[in-house]
Protein backbone atom coordinates (compact mmCIF):
# COMPACT_ATOMS: atom_id res chain seq x y z
CA UNK A 1 0.00 0.00 0.00
CA UNK A 2 1.40 3.36 -1.25
CA UNK A 3 1.83 6.33 1.45
CA UNK A 4 2.58 9.39 -0.13
CA UNK A 5 3.68 11.85 2.23
CA UNK A 6 3.27 15.69 1.57
CA UNK A 7 4.83 18.78 3.49
CA UNK A 8 2.02 21.55 3.30
CA UNK A 9 2.74 25.15 4.79
CA UNK A 10 1.51 26.52 7.73
CA UNK A 11 1.12 29.86 9.11
CA UNK A 12 1.87 28.64 12.43
CA UNK A 13 5.09 28.55 14.79
CA UNK A 14 4.93 25.16 14.26
CA UNK A 15 6.17 25.17 11.16
CA UNK A 16 5.17 23.10 8.02
CA UNK A 17 2.89 20.01 8.45
CA UNK A 18 2.90 16.40 7.09
CA UNK A 19 0.06 14.81 5.49
CA UNK A 20 -0.27 11.85 4.05
CA UNK A 21 -2.09 10.21 0.59
CA UNK A 22 -2.49 6.66 0.64
CA UNK A 23 -2.74 5.78 -3.26
CA UNK A 24 -4.80 3.06 -3.08
CA UNK A 25 -8.44 2.39 -3.79
CA UNK A 26 -10.29 4.43 -2.54
CA UNK A 27 -7.73 7.47 -2.82
CA UNK A 28 -7.17 8.41 1.01
CA UNK A 29 -5.98 11.89 2.40
CA UNK A 30 -4.56 11.18 5.99
CA UNK A 31 -5.29 15.74 7.26
CA UNK A 32 -5.06 18.56 4.86
CA UNK A 33 -3.47 21.13 6.16
CA UNK A 34 -4.87 24.47 6.56
CA UNK A 35 -6.87 26.73 4.92
CA UNK A 36 -4.38 29.17 3.14
CA UNK A 37 -3.59 29.90 -0.72
CA UNK A 38 -0.53 28.94 -0.35
CA UNK A 39 -1.22 25.12 1.35
CA UNK A 40 -3.50 24.73 -1.32
CA UNK A 41 -1.24 25.03 -3.86
CA UNK A 42 1.50 23.00 -2.16
CA UNK A 43 -1.38 19.80 -2.15
CA UNK A 44 -2.13 20.58 -5.65
CA UNK A 45 1.32 21.02 -6.55
CA UNK A 46 2.43 17.69 -5.14
CA UNK A 47 -0.85 16.20 -6.54
CA UNK A 48 0.09 17.14 -9.84
CA UNK A 49 3.81 15.48 -9.19
CA UNK A 50 2.08 12.37 -8.95
CA UNK A 51 -0.41 12.53 -11.90
CA UNK A 52 -3.90 13.43 -9.85
CA UNK A 53 -5.59 16.56 -8.97
CA UNK A 54 -7.81 17.61 -5.92
CA UNK A 55 -11.13 16.23 -7.09
CA UNK A 56 -9.54 12.10 -7.82
CA UNK A 57 -9.69 12.27 -3.56
CA UNK A 58 -12.54 9.78 -1.84
CA UNK A 59 -11.89 9.92 1.19
CA UNK A 60 -10.53 12.19 3.57
CA UNK A 61 -9.39 11.03 7.73
CA UNK A 62 -8.42 13.63 10.24
CA UNK A 63 -6.39 12.55 13.07
CA UNK A 64 -7.89 15.84 15.08
CA UNK A 65 -9.31 19.14 14.35
CA UNK A 66 -7.13 21.94 14.66
CA UNK A 67 -6.71 23.63 11.94
CA UNK A 68 -2.98 22.81 10.36
CA UNK A 69 -4.89 19.49 10.42
CA UNK A 70 -8.29 20.08 9.23
CA UNK A 71 -8.67 23.12 7.30
CA UNK A 72 -8.96 22.43 3.94
CA UNK A 73 -11.20 19.49 4.72
CA UNK A 74 -14.34 21.68 3.51
CA UNK A 75 -12.80 23.31 0.21
CA UNK A 76 -11.41 20.04 -0.49
CA UNK A 77 -14.98 18.03 -0.06
CA UNK A 78 -16.49 21.20 -1.94
CA UNK A 79 -14.20 20.18 -4.94
CA UNK A 80 -13.83 16.44 -4.91
CA UNK A 81 -16.86 15.03 -3.04
CA UNK A 82 -14.61 13.04 -0.59
CA UNK A 83 -16.16 11.99 2.89
CA UNK A 84 -14.97 13.35 5.97
CA UNK A 85 -13.96 11.03 8.89
CA UNK A 86 -12.96 12.22 12.26
CA UNK A 87 -13.75 10.37 15.95
CA UNK A 88 -17.32 11.06 17.40
CA UNK A 89 -15.62 13.48 19.93
CA UNK A 90 -14.34 15.92 17.59
CA UNK A 91 -17.10 15.93 14.95
CA UNK A 92 -18.35 19.05 16.36
CA UNK A 93 -15.14 21.00 15.74
CA UNK A 94 -15.75 20.80 12.22
CA UNK A 95 -19.62 21.20 11.96
CA UNK A 96 -21.27 24.27 11.09
CA UNK A 97 -21.58 24.79 14.48
CA UNK A 98 -18.20 24.46 15.53
CA UNK A 99 -17.23 24.72 19.05
CA UNK A 100 -15.22 27.39 20.59
CA UNK A 101 -11.42 26.18 21.54
CA UNK A 102 -11.81 28.63 24.07
CA UNK A 103 -13.95 27.86 27.09
CA UNK A 104 -14.70 30.84 29.54
CA UNK A 105 -16.20 28.61 32.39
CA UNK A 106 -12.95 25.71 32.38
CA UNK A 107 -10.70 29.18 32.10
CA UNK A 108 -11.94 31.18 35.09
CA UNK A 109 -12.29 28.30 36.80
CA UNK A 110 -8.69 27.68 36.64
CA UNK A 111 -8.28 31.53 37.31
CA UNK A 112 -7.41 33.54 33.82
CA UNK A 113 -9.21 36.64 34.36
CA UNK A 114 -12.32 37.65 32.16
CA UNK A 115 -10.01 39.96 30.11
CA UNK A 116 -7.54 38.07 29.41
CA UNK A 117 -10.15 34.84 28.48
CA UNK A 118 -11.46 38.03 26.18
CA UNK A 119 -7.88 38.41 24.59
CA UNK A 120 -7.42 34.93 23.76
CA UNK A 121 -10.74 33.85 22.31
CA UNK A 122 -10.21 36.65 20.14
CA UNK A 123 -6.76 35.06 19.03
CA UNK A 124 -8.96 32.05 18.14
CA UNK A 125 -11.98 33.55 16.31
CA UNK A 126 -8.63 34.76 14.12
CA UNK A 127 -7.34 31.41 13.54
CA UNK A 128 -10.37 29.37 13.11
CA UNK A 129 -10.47 31.54 9.92
CA UNK A 130 -7.73 28.86 8.41
CA UNK A 131 -11.09 26.24 8.22
CA UNK A 132 -13.84 25.72 7.16
CA UNK A 133 -16.84 24.08 8.35
CA UNK A 134 -17.63 20.19 6.62
CA UNK A 135 -20.95 19.52 5.85
CA UNK A 136 -20.74 15.69 5.18
CA UNK A 137 -18.93 14.42 8.37
CA UNK A 138 -18.54 10.55 9.02
CA UNK A 139 -17.89 10.19 12.84
CA UNK A 140 -15.77 7.11 14.03
CA UNK A 141 -14.99 5.94 17.14
CA UNK A 142 -11.91 3.53 18.17
CA UNK A 143 -11.38 0.47 16.16
CA UNK A 144 -12.96 1.71 13.50
CA UNK A 145 -11.52 -0.16 10.15
CA UNK A 146 -10.51 1.73 7.03
CA UNK A 147 -11.08 -0.60 4.04
CA UNK A 148 -8.87 -0.51 1.16
CA UNK A 149 -8.79 -3.01 -2.11
CA UNK A 150 -5.32 -3.76 -0.92
CA UNK A 151 -6.17 -4.06 3.26
CA UNK A 152 -7.45 -1.94 5.72
CA UNK A 153 -6.28 0.32 8.49
CA UNK A 154 -7.57 0.68 12.17
CA UNK A 155 -8.52 3.50 13.84
CA UNK A 156 -6.66 3.59 17.14
CA UNK A 157 -7.89 6.50 19.86
CA UNK A 158 -5.30 7.82 21.44
CA UNK A 159 -6.58 11.12 23.31
CA UNK A 160 -4.57 13.70 25.26
CA UNK A 161 -3.56 16.39 22.78
CA UNK A 162 -7.16 16.55 21.95
CA UNK A 163 -10.44 14.52 23.30
CA UNK A 164 -10.57 12.80 20.16
CA UNK A 165 -6.96 12.65 18.81
CA UNK A 166 -7.11 9.62 16.63
CA UNK A 167 -4.04 7.03 15.27
CA UNK A 168 -4.27 5.23 12.20
CA UNK A 169 -2.80 1.41 12.76
CA UNK A 170 -1.61 -1.16 9.38
CA UNK A 171 -1.35 -4.38 11.18
CA UNK A 172 0.33 -5.78 8.44
CA UNK A 173 3.34 -3.99 8.15
CA UNK A 174 3.22 -2.20 11.97
CA UNK A 175 3.12 1.59 10.32
CA UNK A 176 1.65 3.97 12.81
CA UNK A 177 0.03 7.68 11.44
CA UNK A 178 0.37 9.36 14.14
CA UNK A 179 -0.26 12.65 13.77
CA UNK A 180 0.69 15.17 16.71
CA UNK A 181 0.02 12.43 19.29
CA UNK A 182 3.77 11.40 18.82
CA UNK A 183 6.66 13.86 17.18
CA UNK A 184 10.11 13.14 16.62
CA UNK A 185 11.47 16.23 19.06
CA UNK A 186 8.60 18.15 20.68
CA UNK A 187 5.83 17.05 23.30
CA UNK A 188 2.27 17.68 21.92
CA UNK A 189 0.55 19.97 24.18
CA UNK A 190 -2.77 18.94 26.66
CA UNK A 191 -4.84 21.20 25.42
CA UNK A 192 -7.01 22.67 27.54
CA UNK A 193 -10.68 20.68 26.96
CA UNK A 194 -13.91 20.14 28.09
CA UNK A 195 -14.78 16.49 29.05
CA UNK A 196 -16.86 15.23 25.84
CA UNK A 197 -18.78 13.33 28.20
CA UNK A 198 -19.75 15.82 30.28
CA UNK A 199 -18.59 19.51 29.41
CA UNK A 200 -19.31 20.69 32.52
CA UNK A 201 -15.72 19.00 33.64
CA UNK A 202 -11.92 19.40 32.39
CA UNK A 203 -10.75 16.25 30.27
CA UNK A 204 -8.20 14.93 31.92
CA UNK A 205 -5.59 15.65 28.75
CA UNK A 206 -2.12 14.24 30.30
CA UNK A 207 -3.24 11.38 31.95
CA UNK A 208 -5.14 10.20 29.07
CA UNK A 209 -2.26 10.67 27.45
CA UNK A 210 0.19 8.35 29.20
CA UNK A 211 -2.73 5.86 28.34
CA UNK A 212 -2.08 6.64 24.97
CA UNK A 213 1.60 6.35 25.05
CA UNK A 214 1.38 2.91 26.65
CA UNK A 215 -1.59 2.45 24.24
CA UNK A 216 1.04 2.47 20.90
CA UNK A 217 3.18 0.69 22.91
CA UNK A 218 1.18 -2.60 22.73
CA UNK A 219 0.61 -1.98 19.12
CA UNK A 220 4.67 -2.49 18.81
CA UNK A 221 4.69 0.05 15.55
CA UNK A 222 7.75 -0.19 13.66
CA UNK A 223 7.33 3.21 11.78
CA UNK A 224 5.44 6.03 13.07
CA UNK A 225 4.47 8.53 10.56
CA UNK A 226 4.44 11.77 12.07
CA UNK A 227 2.60 15.24 11.50
CA UNK A 228 5.82 17.40 12.33
CA UNK A 229 9.23 16.44 11.95
CA UNK A 230 10.71 13.22 10.89
CA UNK A 231 9.53 10.10 11.40
CA UNK A 232 9.91 7.48 14.30
CA UNK A 233 11.54 4.57 14.19
CA UNK A 234 12.66 3.70 17.43
CA UNK A 235 9.26 3.68 19.38
CA UNK A 236 10.22 2.07 22.55
CA UNK A 237 13.53 3.96 23.42
CA UNK A 238 10.92 7.48 22.51
CA UNK A 239 8.35 5.91 25.03
CA UNK A 240 11.02 5.96 27.73
CA UNK A 241 12.74 9.50 26.85
CA UNK A 242 9.04 11.00 26.73
CA UNK A 243 7.74 9.36 30.01
CA UNK A 244 11.42 10.63 31.66
CA UNK A 245 10.31 14.02 30.44
CA UNK A 246 6.85 13.85 31.24
CA UNK A 247 7.82 12.75 35.20
CA UNK A 248 10.04 15.45 34.99
CA UNK A 249 7.94 18.30 34.32
CA UNK A 250 5.65 16.81 36.56
CA UNK A 251 7.46 17.13 39.56
CA UNK A 252 8.88 20.51 38.78
CA UNK A 253 5.00 21.62 38.74
CA UNK A 254 4.96 19.77 42.39
CA UNK A 255 7.39 21.55 43.61
CA UNK A 256 6.46 25.31 42.67
CA UNK A 257 3.32 24.47 44.70
CA UNK A 258 3.51 27.05 47.61
CA UNK A 259 2.13 25.26 51.27
CA UNK A 260 -0.48 28.72 50.60
CA UNK A 261 -1.80 26.90 47.88
CA UNK A 262 -1.44 28.54 43.83
CA UNK A 263 -4.24 28.56 40.59
CA UNK A 264 -3.38 27.30 37.62
CA UNK A 265 -3.27 30.74 35.95
CA UNK A 266 -0.82 31.71 38.88
CA UNK A 267 1.12 28.88 38.39
CA UNK A 268 1.27 29.51 34.60
CA UNK A 269 3.17 32.49 34.94
CA UNK A 270 6.30 30.73 37.37
CA UNK A 271 6.10 27.68 34.48
CA UNK A 272 6.03 29.40 31.78
CA UNK A 273 7.57 33.14 32.28
CA UNK A 274 7.88 33.52 28.99
CA UNK A 275 4.84 32.82 27.34
CA UNK A 276 3.19 36.64 27.06
CA UNK A 277 -0.35 37.58 28.91
CA UNK A 278 -2.83 37.52 25.85
CA UNK A 279 -2.06 35.58 23.00
CA UNK A 280 -1.89 31.55 21.85
CA UNK A 281 0.79 31.06 24.28
CA UNK A 282 -0.15 31.93 27.25
CA UNK A 283 -3.71 29.40 26.86
CA UNK A 284 -0.82 26.87 25.93
CA UNK A 285 0.79 27.14 28.94
CA UNK A 286 -2.65 27.39 31.25
CA UNK A 287 -3.33 24.06 29.23
CA UNK A 288 -0.22 22.33 29.91
CA UNK A 289 -0.11 23.44 33.84
CA UNK A 290 -3.27 22.45 34.79
CA UNK A 291 -2.99 19.22 32.68
CA UNK A 292 -0.37 18.66 35.02
CA UNK A 293 -1.82 19.72 38.26
CA UNK A 294 -4.53 17.26 37.26
CA UNK A 295 -2.12 14.30 37.15
CA UNK A 296 -0.55 15.41 40.12
CA UNK A 297 -3.83 15.19 41.95
CA UNK A 298 -5.07 12.10 40.63
CA UNK A 299 -1.74 10.14 41.49
CA UNK A 300 -2.45 11.95 44.84
CA UNK A 301 1.09 14.14 44.70
CA UNK A 302 -1.31 17.41 45.05
CA UNK A 303 -4.78 17.96 46.29
CA UNK A 304 -7.02 20.41 45.11
CA UNK A 305 -9.51 22.83 46.94
CA UNK A 306 -12.58 23.56 44.73
CA UNK A 307 -14.27 26.78 45.57
CA UNK A 308 -17.52 28.18 44.21
CA UNK A 309 -15.73 29.43 41.25
CA UNK A 310 -12.28 28.46 41.41
CA UNK A 311 -9.67 25.92 41.78
CA UNK A 312 -6.41 25.97 44.21
CA UNK A 313 -3.85 23.50 44.34
CA UNK A 314 -2.11 22.39 47.27
CA UNK A 315 0.35 20.24 48.54
CA UNK A 316 -0.82 16.79 50.43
Amino acid sequence: MKILPFSIPTPFPVGPINIYLIREDPLTLIDTGPKTEEALEALRHQLRLNGLVVSDIERIILTHTHEDHCGLAGVIQRESGARVHVHRWESGNISQERHSRVDRELLERVGVPGEQIDLMAARYKLISRYADPVEDIEPFDDGAEFIFAAGSWRAIHTPGHTPGSSCLFREANRVMIAGDTILKTITPNPVLSADPLDRSKRFPSLGEYLVSLARIRRCAPTLLLTAHGREITDYEEHFHGLVRHLDNRLKKVIGLVPADGITAWELSHLLYPNSGVDDVNRFLAVSATIANLDLAVAEGKLRREKGPKLDHFLPC
